[in-house]
């Protein structure tokens, strides 16, 4: 029961109590707004339901400023569109990813006219905080039916029977919507046969009309039976599932932001469609309504944020990014001693060829280019060698951890028992030993091949790789009390980003089908004849992340650093190879005295750092994304940790070394 105490201290203001019956629709909305901030009571929702009921008491208590309220309603129902509002508040409102996502920037950006009748517009701008959603859903139910009797009573403009209207109205727009949005070209070529005749929706004429006939016999006071509206539901649902077969296609052909984004749009208007069908049939609308609005002030939020539109279109994106990265991620992890023997094989010669890229950075560097073509110098040279590198199967350690994660992640979706726990928690083993071969091959190999190239340049030029003035200049820049372990975090941020650009390529290689394209293309096959283009149509097939991978990673270790130095701020790579390469020739050419020097042994502590840095980084930044991509939730994320301590007091030499068995036999766990 309400305390009349309490209703008594909070006194309703004048400007709230009395409806604006004068004036242009500015002072509609503006007095709407000010209602509504009123209600607020900033944030207190025990306050908030205080107010509206001595707010509904105080319009009791004096009739002619229920009959301004009346006057405000009918004028204000007329002007601004509501079926529009329940309709489409909290859906995107365009049929194409740019240009909702400018709409969202220039809604977050520029203010809202008072004068406006966009009701999509005016319902984030009076309900203009997230709070409201909750006070909305408290309202009192005795004090919201005396209020909507108030407005639908028998002198008000608009009626119990022309509310129903309003939202029968706002049901035909979801249905054109929902029509219309599967029709689409983009969605029925990746329906289902069976789904793509079933959206055809022929009997949607008579669905609709046996529905409408319904509502216009039911009285004004009884709520629509479930027969009445259990096949116009039964459509709606069906016509939602047939437009979701396309995600098969999704799965095996790639992905397209446009698809997923429309799919989602989609889902919002059946799901609005059956929300405002159960309103029809409600026993209690007024009070169905109430949690309707609630839902449309969040949604309606959503409909504004950036990073939601960001987050929800790409998140199948991400997943099918996280999926290709995997499928190459297999390929870094060895599980038993010779897998083991041939990434360290097949490291050392990445670290060899990586001595050949040292050689020539510093020839180049030696030319004196412009900051931006020294970069991309720099970087169309790291691009070679590492493609290189991958035409010859060798391996760069620092690349796996980004392919690695997406690969782990996958096992991650069946751990219903404690042995897969356990079969994970020996992907993780097989990954470290995995990682720390390869970086091992690299810098044991880079070594000796930047001393070999350091000797030959002394007896074929008679001078060292560098001079002592650059060597200093390295060892200088390679301090471990200096930036250098952050550059090393922010190469790994680069090592990672070149993984997915390896993901979003292929994607799109897929989802566009160049492949198939290019071997059947007409200039190819005169160019190259029918069998040989079909021979590099598939291999681009094959290759195409990594070529990617190792193209992308070469220019942002070239470019990011002279971008980011135009713009003040001071950047520089730190790869483990590279570095190790670089300070190799540095000390050669400053020679034995150079061990006699602190800043050398601050440079080689700095160096052995940057490794596991670049590694942990890229690992942890590519496992974030595929957990989210996979909806790994903190249940499993535990076990996992309880895990993999558990096998680290137990067999930490597991993690550094491989088994004797097979990867999984009972023997290696522990």
């Amino acid at each position: 029961m309400t305390d009349q105490r309490d209703i008594q201290l909070e006194p309703v203001p004048e400007a709230v109590l009395w409806a604006p019956t004068e004036g242009d629709i500015a002072q509609c909305n503006l007095w709407l707004k000010g209602v509504a901030g009123w209600l607020r009571a900033a944030g207190n929702v025990a306050h908030s339901r205080r107010r509206f009921e001595a707010w509904v008491q105080q319009l009791q208590q004096q009739p002619e400023a229920a009959r301004a309220l009346r006057a405000w309603w009918g004028r204000w129902v007329a002007e601004i569109e509501l079926d529009v509002v329940l309709a489409e508040a909290g859906v995107a409102q365009r049929w194409e990813f740019w240009s909702e996502l400018g709409r969202r920037v220039r809604a977050r950006l520029l203010p809202v006219a008072p004068t406006t009748t966009n009701a999509l517009v005016l319902l984030p701008w009076v309900f203009d905080d997230p709070r409201d959603t909750r006070w909305l859903l408290a309202l009192p139910r005795t004090a919201l039916q005396q209020l909507v009797a108030m407005l639908h009573g028998a002198e008000s403009p608009v009626s119990a029977q022309g509310w129903r209207q309003v939202v029968w109205r706002a049901l035909q727009r979801c249905i054109v919507h929902l029509a219309a949005g599967a029709m689409e070209p983009e969605l029925r070529m990746r329906m289902s046969p069976p789904a793509r005749e079933a959206v055809l929706w022929g009997d949607w004429p008579r669905v609709l009309h046996q529905a409408q006939q319904a509502l216009q016999q039911a009285p004004a006071g009884q709520q629509l039976t479930p027969a009445a509206l259990e096949e116009l539901r039964q459509a709606i649902v069906s016509a939602r599932h047939a437009a979701y077969t396309a995600y098969a296609h999704l799965e095996e052909h790639g992905v397209s932001t446009v698809v997923v984004f429309r799919l989602r749009q989609l889902r919002q208007y059946s799901m609005r469609a059956q929300e405002l069908l159960r309103v029809l049939g409600s026993p209690q609308p007024a009070r169905a309504l109430q949690h309707m609005l609630a839902r449309l002030v969040a949604q309606a939020h959503d409909t504004r944020s950036v990073r939601a539109l960001l987050a929800q279109t790409s998140q199948m994106l991400a997943e099918r990014v996280s999926q290709r990265s995997a499928e190459t991620g297999e390929h870094y992890i060895t599980r038993n001693a010779a897998e083991y023997r041939a990434m360290l094989l097949r490291a050392a010669g990445g670290g060899a060829v990586l001595g050949l890229t040292t050689w020539c950075k510093f020839a180049l560097g030696s030319l004196g280019l412009a900051a931006f073509w020294a970069g991309l110098a720099a970087g169309m040279n790291y691009a070679f060698w590492f493609v290189v590198i991958m035409l010859l199967h060798l391996t760069v350690a620092t690349k796996q951890p980004a392919m690695t994660a997406p690969a782990m992640v996958k096992r991650l979706k069946a751990l219903h028992s404690r042995e897969a726990v356990l079969r994970f928690v020996d992907e993780v083993a097989h990954l470290v030993r995995s990682q720390a071969a390869a970086v091992l091959g690299n810098v044991l190999a880079v070594v000796p091949a930047v001393l070999l190239l350091h000797m030959a340049s002394v007896a074929w030029w008679g001078q060292p790789m560098i001079d002592t003035a650059v060597a200093n200049e390295v060892v200088a820049k390679h301090q471990l009390w200096g930036p250098t372990l952050l550059y090393a975090a922010g190469t790994g941020v680069l090592l990672f980003v070149s993984s997915q650009i390896a993901g979003w390529v292929e994607n799109a290689f897929v989802v566009h089908r160049l492949h198939d394209a290019w071997m059947h293309h007409p200039g190819w096959i005169r160019w190259l004849g029918a069998a040989r283009a079909r021979r590099w149509a598939l291999w681009l097939r094959g290759h195409v992340s990594g070529l990617a991978a190792n193209i992308s990673l070469g220019l942002l270790l070239g470019l990011v650093p002279v971008v980011l130095q135009f713009f003040g701020l001071p950047f520089d790579v730190r790869h483990v190879t590279l570095v190790t390469g670089q300070l190799t020739a540095a000390l050669a050419s400053i020679g034995p005295e150079a061990w006699g020097r602190l800043d050398v042994w601050s440079a080689v502590a700095a160096t052995l750092l940057v490794g596991p840095i670049n590694v942990a980084v890229s690992f942890y930044l590519a496992l974030r994304l595929a957990m989210r991509a996979q909806n790994v939730n903190a249940v499993n994320r535990g076990r996992i940790m309880q895990a993999l301590r558990h096998r680290w007091r137990r067999a930490p030499w597991s993690f550094v070394w491989p088994p004797k068995v097979v990867a999984g036999a009972p023997s290696e766990r522990v």
